[in-house]
């Protein structure tokens, strides 16, 4: 589905990648685990568009998208949820929605979707009428992926999709994910949560300082010493931690 080939960019005038390869199959979800500033937003920004990259390519399908603006990439396929939820907050939940299919023309599929994305985030559904700015934290994570799910696309990016959630959130995040991978959906996610993210992930790849140091099926990254120690002892002492001190709902920082 998506293939990256010796690619190379730069944030901010420093560079991000340095010559990074990866692949994502058809069906698979495949996970990016790093440190902040390791260059995984990076990846997803330049597979987007968003951010020009100056060596290599990004092929989905078959097809180079290198040079290809971000709105045509949409169309093409690629679903991008940002971090930091991005969503529309003047504008009412199914207003949202709608917007994640602004490529499409079948308004009867979209209406269908539209009730699918209700089905899938049954919190949303019973805010349906609410201001996108009144939701909680973890309510504006679900309609991020939920306008992103609507433009139907073939591969979907998630950047960091559990942060500042609560546990229990996190929880219901990483179910809807888990159902749509069992759907056959295309998933490359970017998280620090790396236990999280490995237990959902057919692959994983791990970048350190905009290189890929490491990766495998995540059976072996799970097992392997070198990420227990970066990696999953700091997502289970910090999931610990944020469960002892209660059950929330909600985020952790009060959006």
């Amino acid at each position: 589905m998506l293939v990256i080939k010796n690619l190379e960019a730069f944030y901010d005038g420093i560079q991000a990648l340095k010559g990074i390869s990866l692949h994502v199959g058809k069906g698979e979800v495949v996970c990016l685990i790093g440190a902040n500033g390791a260059g995984k937003t990076t990846t997803l920004h330049a597979i987007s568009g968003l951010i020009k990259r100056t060596e290599g390519d990004i092929v989905l399908e078959g097809n180079s998208i290198s040079r290809k603006s971000p709105d045509k990439i949409v169309r093409l396929g690629v679903a991008h949820v940002p971090e930091g939820r991005q969503i529309f907050a003047p504008l009412s939940i199914p207003d949202n929605l709608r917007l994640g299919a602004y490529t499409r023309k079948d308004k009867k599929k979209i209406a269908e979707d539209m009730e699918w994305m209700f089905e899938l985030f049954p919190r949303l559904a019973e805010r349906r009428e609410n201001l996108a700015g009144t939701l909680s934290g973890g309510e504006q994570q679900m309609l991020a992926l939920g306008r992103a799910l609507m433009t139907r696309p073939k591969i979907l990016l998630l950047d960091e999709p559990s942060m500042g959630l609560a546990p229990l959130i996190i929880k219901e995040i990483f179910r809807v994910i888990e159902q749509l991978k069992n759907d056959g959906m295309t998933i490359l996610l970017v998280e620090q949560n790396a236990k999280a993210a490995l237990k959902v992930a057919d692959r994983g790849y791990v970048l350190e300082t905009g290189k890929i140091v490491l990766s495998g099926t995540a059976e072996e990254l799970s097992q392997s010493q070198d990420i227990q120690r970066a990696y999953l002892g700091k997502a289970v002492d910090g999931f610990l931690a944020e469960c002892s001190t209660g059950d929330k709902d909600d985020t952790e920082d009060g959006d």
